[in-house]
């Protein structure tokens, strides 16, 4: 460039800023607060938008919330159309299933009366009963084994057939003698009449001490409720075998019966607490041994349970008790723990996993129940244990599984992933609308548990306190256990709860993301932190209320 025009150049721009700064300052400030001024009012028009927005979202999921937990909590109560009064079931069922549950009450009282320290073996009998089940009871001679069949037996006024086995035991004590006339005649034929082919309930003392001559008839008869008599296949009436022993199997040739008794029970003898009870109540001044009897006469007879009542027991509750998802699982877990984290590891057949989910539809149809609950599967210490000693340890892992609430984790996940999503869909109104949906559906799922947590707060916990097949003891150990964990539970819920609505309610309403940040500032955190820069920069140009100005 030549010299003059460069000098030229530099003059001119000299000149221009020497005019600029000639201007009075006055005027240049003037300029500069007015820029500043336009800013702030858009700022200020933005910001009053935005908590207008806000606060009107606020006062509408404030209104709704309201509503929805008035409604839940009228139905943990035990409201119109509530848990307690039978969920989806009509109302003829509901009052079928009340006084089944009065029955059983009254047959647990009645085979309980006299009993010292005998409550859970009195209610896993009947509970085996009901489910077409057989119970194990291993103990030592003099507990009470054999009274418990047989007051099972005179409640339901059945034929009863009791045996004590011994190594050289013949079939013909079992199943009846041979008929000499059908033998004349080329057949093989037991009278079978008194015998344990005609029996209703059955107690074989020694079962163990069964012999291969007996074992396949047994094993038959006790499983399929079939008895091969000659060249005929007959069905018989049994309704429950209690089986008895002071000792486990040892034979191989045994572990197929052993797992034919889907219930067992360690029997021990009375505690020294409950010793001078049992020696005054048998000592005559506080009853005598009829003493069942007359209480059974003491209730009308209309309200005794029956024959017919356990025969439709089991198929009613298979075909309208549900099992949710999350036993499935617990029972599922149950057995990984049981077989792959236990030393020595314990074995559960297919069979036996398969009856004991049945034996809770059955526990829970007889508590009026229509669905299987955590709580229920406390009932497996007395169905998986190989081992008596194995049964407290079941015990402590359904108890701390019951102390860890994971679907709640699991909830406040899927609203996580829900909030991110609904970030990326603003103003794609299909999207949005797929969102909403699956909002309600999470929000279905948080009314459920809280229905519950808080029927059982309420209620005084009558999942456990009130459950049939737990003893007395049991229940009350568990549920004063479980009571602080279910009052964190249900603030938990309450907080996710509110969480979802004010989700619901922004996007019915329409919010754009500095309104969702505003409102769910902890989960826009975590969206901005969690996402890629490529997909938070599009939605994050709009400045937040109460930011600051570029």
């Amino acid at each position: 460039m030549h010299p003059l025009a460069s000098c030229s150049s530099s003059s001119r721009s000299r000149v221009a800023r020497s005019r600029i700064a000639k201007q009075p300052e006055s005027q240049q400030r003037g300029a500069r607060v007015v820029r500043a001024a336009n800013y702030d009012s858009n700022f200020l028009e933005r910001e009053r938008k935005t908590n207008a927005d806000v606060n009107a979202v606020r006062d509408e999921v404030r209104a709704t919330l309201q509503r929805l937990m008035t409604g839940l909590q009228d139905q943990a109560a035990g409201g119109p159309g509530g848990a307690a009064a039978g969920g989806g079931r009509d109302a003829a069922a509901g009052a079928v299933l009340a006084r089944l549950k009065e029955k059983l009450r009254n047959a647990i009282a009645v085979m309980q009366e006299g009993l010292v320290e005998r409550d859970a073996e009195v209610r896993l009998l009947l509970l085996a009963a009901m489910a077409g089940e057989h119970i194990l009871l291993i103990g030592p001679p003099g507990t009470a084994k054999s009274e418990v069949g047989r007051r099972l037996n005179a409640l339901i006024d059945g034929t009863y057939f009791e045996r004590l086995l011994t190594r050289f035991s013949v079939p013909e004590e079992l199943f009846g003698p041979l008929s000499m006339r059908a033998l004349e005649e080329d057949q093989y034929i037991r009278q079978v009449d008194g015998y344990l082919p005609t029996a209703e309930v059955a107690f074989i003392d020694e079962i163990f001490k069964a012999n291969s001559a007996i074992l396949n008839t047994l094993l038959t008869l006790i499983n399929e409720r079939l008895f091969d008599n000659g060249n005929r296949r007959v069905p018989v009436p049994l309704i429950s075998m209690v089986g008895a022993s002071n000792e486990l199997p040892e034979s191989e040739e045994l572990d197929a019966l052993y797992d034919r008794f889907l219930v067992r029970r360690a029997v021990r003898q009375v505690s020294p607490s409950g010793v001078a009870q049992m020696l005054t109540y048998y000592s005559g001044s506080e009853g005598s041994a009829s003493a069942a009897a007359q209480r059974a006469a003491s209730i009308p007879q209309s309200m005794l349970l029956t024959r017919a009542d356990i025969d439709s027991c089991k198929a009613a509750a298979l075909s309208s008790v549900r099992v949710p998802p999350a036993v499935i699982q617990m029972v599922t877990d149950l057995r990984t723990y049981l077989q792959e984290k236990m030393e020595p590891p314990v074995y559960v057949s297919d069979r036996r996993l398969v009856k004991s989910i049945q034996l809770l539809q059955v526990a829970a149809y007889c508590n009026g129940r229509e669905s299987v609950t955590e709580y229920d599967c406390l009932l497996l210490q007395h169905v998986l244990w190989q081992r008596p000693e194995q049964a407290d340890r079941i015990h402590d892992w359904v108890v701390a599984q019951l102390s860890i609430d994971d679907g709640l984790k699991q909830v406040q996940y899927l609203l996580s992933g829900l909030f991110s999503r609904a970030c990326r869909s603003l103003g794609n109104p299909e999207k949005v609308a797929d969102i909403l949906h699956e909002v309600s559906s999470l929000k279905e799922v948080l009314s459920d548990k809280y229905l519950q947590v808080a029927g059982n707060l309420n209620g005084g916990f009558p999942v456990v306190l009130d459950n049939l097949w737990l003893a007395s003891e049991e229940s009350e150990a568990v549920a004063t256990a479980l009571e602080p964990k279910l009052v964190k539970t249900r603030a938990a819920v309450e907080q996710v709860l509110f969480d979802v609505v004010m989700l619901e309610v922004a996007l019915r309403n329409g919010a754009d993301p500095v309104t969702l940040a505003n409102l769910m500032p902890k989960h826009w955190a975590d969206f901005i932190r969690n996402s890629d820069i490529t997909e938070v920069k599009p939605i994050g140009t709009t400045p937040l209320a109460g930011g600051r100005r570029p």
